[in-house]
């Protein structure tokens, strides 16, 4: 099975490479949506029950890299409250997994992703300091989701994206939260025994890739990008939102046909 996984990624190197190239670059650049880049190709090219565990493996050492990023420039006080909640709401997100229909969580959540991209894209920001409920509700909206439907990220981050302050604060706030999102996300996967051995090979031999573009990212935010950063987030935001909401429909959609009775003439 190793064989024929790594004779895979040969043969798909170039668009895999690619992929990974893109992502980390958007992952140094605007601190996250790289799973957005990363999982859909290594899904095509392996499936999922591989493509998830192996995006992991290949995020984690990123994670590792922008951590200093994060702990230099993230705000305790606005980081701490979201990290708090969202570790408490993830289990709870996990019961509502196997509660909710998945799907039309997925598309209440993206509807609500874009619409707050729409209000951000406005020029709408929190009027001040965000509250420490402000903070924690946005923390346990993330967690839920996280837990729920995988996609905790974006909701937690539009959040930071509406305070004022500068982009290296807002960077280092967006790269805390995707951390503390992120890492719990690790713990079911280990606990399905997701970790095979193909999936941990193919994430490790992408590693390199991962860093290398991950630092080019950061290093382009550090050299001028810093004006850019606001504007590409939220495209990020966006594309993520849209094209969870697409692939949720899509879902949706399909399951309805699914389950629709066939006629007997």
């Amino acid at each position: 099975m190793t064989g024929e996984l790594l004779t895979a990624l040969d043969a798909r190197l170039p668009l895999v490479a690619v992929a990974t190239l893109v992502a980390g670059f958007m992952r140094g650049f605007v601190g996250f949506g790289a799973a957005l880049i990363t999982i859909p190709v290594l899904s095509y090219a392996f499936g999922p029950l591989v493509a998830v565990p192996s995006g992991a493996v290949m995020a984690l050492p990123t994670t590792l890299q922008l951590l200093p990023d994060a702990i230099r420039h993230g705000e305790r006080a606005v980081v701490v409250p979201i990290a708090i909640a969202a570790f408490t709401a993830a289990p709870l997100g996990a019961w509502l997994l196997v509660s909710i229909d998945p799907a039309l969580m997925k598309i209440v959540i993206s509807s609500l992703v874009i619409s707050m991209v729409a209000m951000l894209a406005r020029g709408w920001t929190l009027a001040g300091p965000a509250s420490v409920g402000v903070l924690v509700a946005a923390g346990g909206a993330g967690g839920l989701v996280q837990g729920a439907a995988g996609i905790g990220g974006p909701p937690v981050v539009a959040v930071v994206l509406s305070r004022p302050g500068p982009a290296v604060q807002q960077r280092g706030n967006v790269l805390a939260v995707m951390t503390v999102i992120s890492l719990p996300a690790l713990v079911p996967l280990w606990y399905h025994g997701l970790f095979t051995r193909e999936a941990v090979l193919i994430g490790a031999a992408l590693v390199p890739l991962s860093l290398i573009s991950t630092w080019v990212g950061s290093r382009y935010f550090s050299t001028g990008g810093q004006r850019h950063f606001r504007r590409a987030a939220l495209g990020v935001l966006a594309v993520v939102g849209v094209a969870t909401f697409v692939e949720a429909v899509h879902d949706y959609l399909a399951r309805d046909t699914d389950a629709a009775p066939v006629a007997v003439a």
